[in-house]
């Protein structure tokens, strides 16, 4: 068999799925429960065969629960193709919805190939390093971290981003709001000679690192309070060679400004605090707080953004916000409020249907 050592024991509590950083090698945690019908019994036999050790006598009883926790290892000399199997088959049993494909991107990365690669070199061997090195990512994409930042990078528009626990991983939904800053820009040049623009909340620099790719005219000033989070924004600039279209500034949303702009863009946090509670755990246990938590509301920032926006943009400007599902008409009442004139507001739906960017559009 291709597995070297599955151990049973009592997940004595919550604290055995907990994230794991560092490099040592992990081990694979999850609950798993034993049942008593065919299927769930069927299961049960399958792993006791391929148990060498068990570190309980009777792996359906336990002083508490009948919770279980899988220790799952690999033998040196498993093969490619075992190793995905095995690996799919534990995944699986940790709940992911895309084990397969966790499986694949995971050993993939591990390899530095593209995916194709594993399924022309099925037969491959890995080493005792491999094995262990493979082990330690399945640990952890078992106990929820995402796939995102085990391979340290995310896809973004047209562009590769390094990704790491500092910032917030990027969504589809949020290139929506970089097609309405683009579309912005494309018809102010043609009555400005640069289009100045601001990425409020950088992150990882998506946004601001997207539209200076495609509006190579423009010039983007990307700010997050996050020193860590700049860090990787700056990375991304430098990688991919956008480093004089954008500036890097590190402080609280439009303070860091030292000129006026034709275009701010910003997405907040703007997670209310009891859908926070109610996140997805492979979200709320391992990206950052600061870059989800909107405050009581989901508000707290976007507030604060929009009654100091006047003194930031030039005439004409615009204002790109993306907002959670059903904020639309307390931001759209905010704007209002605050914003001078009578703002158009507008409002682009993701591709789920849910309000997700709002344009104001100041006169």
């Amino acid at each position: 068999m291709a597995i070297l050592q599955v151990n049973v024991r009592p997940a004595a509590t919550s604290r055995s799925l907990s994230p794991r950083r560092g490099g040592q090698l992990g081990e694979f945690h999850t609950r798993f429960r034993w049942g008593t019908s065919p299927a769930t019994t069927s299961i049960q036999k399958t792993l006791n065969s391929d148990f060498s050790q068990q570190s309980a006598a009777n792996p359906s009883s336990t002083e508490s629960t009948d919770w279980q926790t899988i220790v799952w290892k690999l033998m040196p000399g498993t093969t490619v193709g075992r190793a995905q199997l095995s690996a799919t088959q534990r995944l699986r049993e940790a709940g992911s919805p895309s084990s397969s494909l966790d499986a694949q991107l995971l050993l993939a990365h591990l390899y530095g190939v593209e995916r194709s690669w594993l399924f022309a070199h099925y037969d491959h061997e890995l080493s005792a390093e491999s094995a262990d090195a493979y082990a330690e990512l399945i640990a952890r994409r078992a106990r929820g971290e995402p796939i995102a930042y085990l391979v340290g990078q995310r896809d973004f528009y047209d562009l590769t981003l390094q990704v790491n626990d500092s910032v917030l991983i990027p969504r589809p939904e949020t290139e929506l709001l970089v097609d309405a800053a683009l579309t912005y820009i494309a018809r102010r040049e043609r009555t400005v000679k640069q289009v100045k623009a601001a990425d409020i909340g950088t992150g990882s620099g998506a946004i601001a690192l997207a539209v200076a790719r495609h509006a190579p005219k423009a010039h983007v000033t990307a700010v997050d309070i996050s020193p860590a989070a700049l860090e990787v924004a700056r990375a991304n600039a430098q990688a991919l060679d956008l480093t004089e279209r954008v500036t890097f500034c590190q402080g609280n949303l439009l303070e860091p400004l030292t000129e006026r702009v034709h275009l701010i863009m910003a997405n907040l946090p703007y997670v209310n605090a009891k859908d926070y509670a109610e996140l997805d755990p492979g979200v709320r246990d391992f990206e950052p707080e600061t870059a989800l938590l909107g405050g009581a509301d989901g508000l707290d920032l976007i507030r604060t953004l929009l009654a100091a926006a006047p003194d930031y943009l030039l005439p004409g400007g615009q204002i790109l916000l993306e907002i959670g599902y059903d904020q639309r008409t307390a931001v759209t009442a905010l704007a209002n409020k605050v914003l001078p004139g009578r703002p158009r507001i507008d409002v682009t739906r993701d591709y789920a249907g849910h309000d997700r960017v709002v344009h104001i559009q100041m006169g």
